[in-house]
């Protein structure tokens, strides 16, 4: 990319940028869109990590960057996702429905695994709520050369009654508005072939990147299976997405796991040093509690 710029002779010089200095400027370019943070929790949640990450998601278009971020911003604030405690959200987690894998793939990223056929409420709102709470806990995880993680969905008892579209919605755009860029890969584990008409509706909702994302895996298909070899140490592996690990989802184990993510989590806000704070939420993204914040989600992030 060039520019041209003044010399001092009041003519013009033509001067090609480096990818660092266009992605500065560009960064630059969104902050003066944004009024100042709020607070200590969106200063950090505005780091030139996550900018980036809204600036890729729409193809650097900064005017379309900085509307989403705004929109995600204003989320955030009213949500208050980094606050949700296990407490809130502990009897959504019973069945396993939902949780992070003690392993990641081949490339570090963290592992979400999804079980919707083990859906044991009713109430979208929260439902939704222990997505954001996994998604928060997943971020919080990932090692400082990742900023993806990878969903694994095991489709295993799941029925049209089991994912009311609805919720998928919200599920999307979720994702999509609030954590651009943080899907690296999404398997859709064994999915019946009525799954084939709901994802056809679904579908468009989805964007193009994120589509791009979705790959399919059978069983009892060798060439789909190859999939899995390529993204995960079998060894590591859940044994029911094709694996060695015969372990399962123990629900008290996993509860003092996710106790202590949310001490780790309280520790940072408490932190009142913004720069470790940034540093922090490079990765991830906060800002502060008050109740009743858990409200419409879909909404506020739109675009």
């Amino acid at each position: 990319m060039s520019f041209l710029w003044k010399s001092g002779n009041g003519g013009t010089t033509e001067k090609t940028l480096t990818l660092e200095e266009q992605q500065e400027k560009q960064i630059n370019e969104v902050r003066k869109q944004l009024e100042e943070p709020s607070s200590l929790a969106i200063q950090g949640f505005l780091s030139d990590a996550s900018i980036l990450r809204f600036l890729r998601a729409r193809n650097w278009n900064v005017q379309k960057s900085s509307k989403m971020l705004k929109s995600a911003v204003k989320w955030r604030a009213a949500y208050k996702p980094e606050m949700i405690s296990w407490e809130e959200i502990a009897h959504e987690a019973e069945t396993g429905k939902i949780y992070r894998a003690d392993y990641k793939d081949k490339l570090g990223r963290t592992v979400l695994v999804l079980r919707p056929g083990l859906e044991n409420t009713t109430s979208g709102k929260e439902q939704i709520k222990y997505l954001v709470y996994s998604l928060e806990k997943a971020i919080m995880n990932l090692t400082d050369d990742q900023e993806k993680m990878v969903w694994m969905i095991d489709f295993q008892g799941w029925t049209m009654g089991s994912t009311p579209l609805k919720v998928t919605r919200e599920t999307v755009s979720v994702l999509q508005d609030c954590y651009p860029e943080r899907l690296g890969l999404a398997i859709l584990y064994n999915p019946p072939r009525l799954f084939e008409s709901f994802y056809k509706i679904v579908k468009p909702f989805l964007d193009h990147e994120t589509s791009k994302k979705v790959k399919f895996v059978y069983s009892n298909d060798k060439e789909s299976q190859k999939i899995m070899a390529e993204v995960f140490d079998m060894d590591k592996l859940d044994s029911a997405f094709g694996g060695r690990n015969l372990a399962t989802f123990e629900y008290s184990s996993y509860a003092e796991q996710m106790k202590e993510d949310d001490k780790k989590m309280q520790s940072n806000d408490a932190s009142s040093d913004a720069s470790s704070e940034a540093s922090f939420y490079s990765g991830t993204d906060s800002p502060k509690h008050e109740d009743g914040g858990h409200g419409a989600t879909k909404k506020a992030c739109a675009t």
